[in-house]
């Protein structure tokens, strides 16, 4: 949870290495600079209800059974503004995920709706973001928001388990989350799951910011409370600074001025 009162100490009294982010707060900013990762709650900044009203209309997953998804490609100009990267496909290789419906091909999904993209409140909540992890101009920004609906127990990953997303920055945000049980995060020093760093449910309107490519996360199955009603739970997945080979070469064909994480 975000510490109001730490959130208007005065940068001077702040260790120099801690950039500011009023949206965050400083305690979020602080949590990562020690432990590569924060939880956190934005409903004050974001209309949550309203968000949700996009989740209505989401398409199935043609890639993953259960799932409902669109995604989109963005990046911040030089004004700092938030523009979209068209038609580019989403792409993971085997190293980053071991799952045999998703790696080492190329997955389309409908874009972001533009009404969705253009709201006030997405477009404070992406800027944010970026400035939270230094992301610069025309570097790629993936945003999804996907889900799971229905009425028996779900693997939400469809078989990652612990596992990397291939970048350096990922923040998980909870949209909805109606008469379900699991779907809990847990972070680990080791993809082998030996050294737990943190377990944790997130509740809608809260965030999880992690290093992606400093911890490893897993999320559990998610199953109805009461069998005889419907469930869901979706999610937005944004990340950037992709250390993945094959999602920056698929970004370079389709954007050749995009800056790319080579290291």
């Amino acid at each position: 949870m975000i510490n109001t009162h730490l959130e208007y100490i005065s940068p001077l009294l702040k260790p120099a290495s801690i950039p500011f982010t009023p949206y965050w707060g400083y305690q979020t900013q602080q949590d990562i600079a020690q432990g590569d990762w924060s939880q956190t709650d934005i409903t004050n900044h974001i209309n949550l209800p309203e968000w949700q009203t996009y989740l209505e209309g989401l398409p199935r997953d043609t890639y993953v059974d259960a799932r409902w998804k669109r995604m989109s490609w963005l990046y911040l100009d030089e004004a700092g503004e938030v523009n979209t990267l068209d038609n580019c496909p989403m792409a993971q290789g085997g190293q980053y995920n071991d799952a045999d419906t998703m790696a080492d091909i190329l997955r389309y999904y409908p874009a972001l709706e533009p009404s969705f993209l253009q709201r006030e409140d997405v477009q404070k909540f992406v800027k944010a973001w970026a400035e939270l992890w230094g992301i610069n101009p025309k570097e790629p920004i993936l945003m999804q928001i996907n889900g799971v609906k229905g009425d028996q127990a779900l693997d939400p990953l469809q078989g990652q388990g612990i596992h990397q997303d291939g970048s350096q920055f990922l923040s998980i945000l909870v949209l909805s989350r109606e008469n379900v049980t699991g779907g809990f995060n847990t972070l680990y020093q080791d993809k082998a799951g030996q050294h737990q760093i943190a377990h944790t449910t997130l509740a809608p309107g809260e965030v999880m910011h992690i290093r992606d490519n400093q911890v490893f996360h897993s999320v559990s199955s998610v199953q109805p409370l009461n069998n005889n009603q419907p469930f869901e739970r979706f999610i937005i997945i944004i990340n950037c600074r992709f250390n993945d080979p094959f999602q920056n070469k698929i970004l370079r064909q389709h954007f050749p001025d995009v800056v790319l994480n080579q290291g």
